[in-house]
């Protein structure tokens, strides 16, 4: 690796995680993701959920931008533009896979746990009482197909602000300049590093809770496995595309979709398992599809 490249990954990493980590550090602070005070009373717009939105998810990107502008390698960014007229078959695959994923995991999880699912759907049930629609007789499985088309369709590009910053800097930015290594290590080095760079947040309860044996170990070691099914595929897409935007779509539909399985559990169930694709078993589809990727990858 020469020493430009060098300068440049690190520099990349200190910023990305830096500015990441110190807004984790003081949601930390400030209560944490449970007990962050609210910013506007009664609208649920915590600080927490302010700087992760802001700061912590688009850390990935201003590293990226302060990167280039400290090394001063130029602003000739390949990958940041679509080539949809000659790579629209990998945005289809990214808009459509991850939801198609998500529901075969949720199915899995299930299969595998079938004293989990809840044929009565409790979970749906009292989020309709607790805002005042159970009495309209609205249909529960209307609202499941509604939520699932949403999310397949739309949620994709509805996510695209959110996502854009992840994806600008992993792999628009920290991918490209890992290829040198070959397709297989830098589709894996690069995952595993985006997954410790959710560390802070997991250890403060997101995706698996506070509650579960082995806090937060698991969850840590849980994310590392999520991050390596899941950003093998989303660096695939960018590598075939040559292009970010067919993984910022597939991140979009990964967020969109994620929490559909949730409708269907009945609790004691852990978020370590799933249904959510954050689950080991929630995400095996990603990880088969990854698995293939890294067999046939050619270096």
């Amino acid at each position: 690796m020469k020493n430009k490249s060098k300068i440049a990954i690190y520099t990349f990493l200190i910023l990305a995680f830096g500015i990441a980590w110190l807004a984790g550090l003081v949601i930390f602070l400030t209560g944490g993701l449970v007990s962050s005070p609210e910013l506007i009373a009664n609208t649920g717009i915590t600080l927490a959920l302010v700087l992760l939105a802001s700061v912590y998810m688009w850390g990935p990107a201003i590293a990226h931008i302060l990167s280039r502008w400290i090394t001063k390698e130029g602003w000739n960014i390949k990958w940041l533009k679509p080539n949809l007229k000659t790579d629209w078959r990998f945005w289809l695959v990214g808009w459509f896979a991850p939801g198609l994923l998500i529901i075969l995991g949720t199915v899995l999880f299930f299969l595998i746990l079938p004293g989990t699912f809840d044929p009565e759907l409790g979970t749906l049930q009292a989020q309709l009482s607790a805002v005042g629609a159970a009495e309209v007789m609205i249909n529960p499985s209307q609202i499941i197909i509604g939520q699932t088309l949403v999310a397949l369709l739309i949620a994709p590009a509805l996510n695209l602000i959110a996502t854009f910053g992840e994806e600008f800097g992993w792999r628009a930015y920290l991918l490209p300049k890992l290829l040198h290594l070959g397709k297989r290590k830098a589709l894996v080095i690069s995952a595993l590093i985006w997954g410790i760079w959710h560390w802070p947040v997991i250890a403060m309860g997101h995706n698996y809770g506070l509650d579960y044996p082995g806090f937060p170990w698991l969850g840590l070691a849980a994310t590392l496995w999520f991050s390596l099914s899941i950003g093998v595929f989303f660096g695939w897409l960018a590598i075939k595309a040559e292009s970010v935007w067919p993984a910022v779509f597939a991140h979009g539909a990964l967020n969109g979709m994620a929490a559909i399985g949730l409708l269907f559990v009945k609790p004691p169930y852990s978020m370590l398992l799933g249904p959510s694709p954050a689950g080991v078993f929630g995400v095996l589809p990603f990880t088969l599809v990854s698995l293939i990727i890294l067999i046939k990858a050619k270096d």
